[in-house]
């Protein structure tokens, strides 16, 4: 079985600008300028925002279900990660992001690849740049850690075998609790596992540093895309920036928590649903004063597997929506259409008008 570095080769999209030292900015330049920030208001009604489920609660699963079906998003506190490996995961950021660029180029993707230093593979689909870096880390990051840190190596790496450790542990129990809020057994799924261990799933641990920016309310540090992904689980920091697209109130800001990690509904898991869970569009602004860290793991299933609307979703009021994809398949959909890629794989049903899911994904924002 192809490994998910491999699937990501196979489906190149093509960065053709330079590296940037934002250090070295004390003006936005132009070319990071965007004109459409504003195209949705923002909303800050925290009070009516992103759903927050204590993973302790006997309604975990049922508040989930809701959160998945009306948002696409929620945040979990009581998850059993300890506090000390997001300290430990933020040093690892902060050390690997404060490099000189010349010393973190050392570690730079090679040009169609995925894995180390570099940008965010949307940044292709947009004519104005992010003011953004990234680290991704597919299987082992010893080669680019030996890169970065000759002598010290071993002790980021450890992190990073530790963060990833407990994420695939906590993704597994998520995904049995969205399941279920579906009415999906673990056994209903055969890449699951005999005990929902879901051993074949495959993920990516993606890096984020967002540098404090001299003119903020022009920059976008992460454009407005949605995820490949089953589940995305997010470390947010203590620096807000994370904007989520609510339907009928704009964006939202999602504030982060400081027990708390943000999981939301992806590609995948929108098509596994059969449309009834969102996968939510999602980007992030910066700020003037400080620089934002987070860390993403980006969970799917074995690459080769085919996701399609599971059999207890589909019935004579509601047909199939998708074909069947694999994520390796739809990742190369994913590089070609970016949030149009649901809509190419959309079955055209006589009933596809009444759950036209994709429509405010493709119409939300606009290249400058």
């Amino acid at each position: 079985m192809p490994s998910l570095s491999e699937a990501y080769l196979s489906h190149p999209v093509h960065l053709h600008h330079k590296h940037q030292d934002f250090n070295s900015l004390q003006e936005l330049p132009d070319s990071y300028a965007w004109t459409q920030v504003d195209e949705h208001h923002s909303c800050n009604n925290y009070r009516q925002g992103v759903p927050v489920v204590d993973l302790n609660d006997p309604n975990a699963q049922k508040l989930i279900g809701h959160a998945c079906q009306t948002w696409g998003v929620f945040q979990v506190v009581n998850h059993g990660i300890p506090m000390s490996l997001f300290s430990d995961i933020q040093r690892v950021g902060f050390d690997l992001f404060s490099l000189p660029l010349h010393q973190k180029l050392k570690a730079a993707r090679s040009p169609n690849g995925v894995s180390g230093y570099g940008r965010a593979r949307i940044s292709c689909f947009f004519s104005k740049l992010m003011w953004s870096e990234c680290f991704t880390i597919l299987e082992s990051p010893l080669h680019h850690f030996l890169q970065l840190w000759p002598h010290h190596y071993s002790k980021y790496c450890d992190v990073i075998v530790e963060y990833e450790k407990a994420m695939k542990k906590l993704a597994g129990k998520l995904m049995c609790l969205v399941l279920g809020s579906l009415g999906i057994l673990k056994e209903d799924l055969q890449w699951a596992g005999p005990r929902g261990e879901f051993n074949g799933s495959r993920a990516a641990l993606h890096l984020n540093s967002y540098p404090s920016c001299p003119d903020p309310d022009r920059a976008m540090g992460l454009a407005p895309h949605t995820d490949s992904t089953l589940i995305t689980i997010l470390y947010q920091n203590n620096v807000s920036g994370l904007q989520v697209l609510r339907e009928g109130e704009g964006w939202v800001t999602v504030p982060p928590l400081s027990d708390g990690l943000l999981v939301n509904v992806g590609d995948l898991f929108h098509i596994l649903s059969n449309g009834l869970y969102r996968s939510v569009l999602h980007r992030v602004l910066v700020n003037r004063n400080r620089q934002r860290l987070s860390v993403a793991y980006l969970y799917g299933p074995p690459q080769n597997d085919k996701i399609s609307p599971h059999v207890k979703l589909v019935g004579p009021t509601r047909p199939a929506l998708y074909r069947p994809v694999s994520w390796s398949e739809y990742l190369g959909t994913k590089a070609k259409h970016f949030n149009k890629a649901l809509s190419t794989i959309q079955l055209h049903t006589s009933i596809n008008s009444l759950f036209d899911v994709n429509e405010s994904h493709n119409n939300s924002f606009r290249v400058n």
